[in-house]
């Protein structure tokens, strides 16, 4: 009997440490997806700032870039911003 409670206590052990390896790696992607969501956020920030002081050149081609980042490298639907739907740019 003894012998069984070892295994099952190492199987446990084992399985525990799997669990936790595999929370802790989403744990980390978590925090990179949100530092990349944060860091979003300030470009739409700096995209409105540019497009408001009529850098409009420089604001397009940071949207182009925030747009390439959303669609393809997070995987997500693109949000078009307000200045990417005026006359101006």
């Amino acid at each position: 009997m003894a012998t069984t409670k070892r295994s099952s206590g190492s199987r446990k052990s084992s399985s525990s440490k799997r669990n936790a390896s595999r929370n802790g790696k989403n744990d980390e992607t978590d925090r990179y997806r949100q530092a990349a969501e944060d860091a979003l956020q300030q470009l739409d920030w700096t995209i409105g700032y540019l497009h408001g002081i009529r850098k409009t050149e420089i604001s397009k081609a940071l949207a182009k870039n925030r747009s390439y980042i959303r669609t393809r490298l997070m995987g997500e639907a693109e949000e078009p911003l307000p200045d990417q739907k005026t006359d101006e740019t």
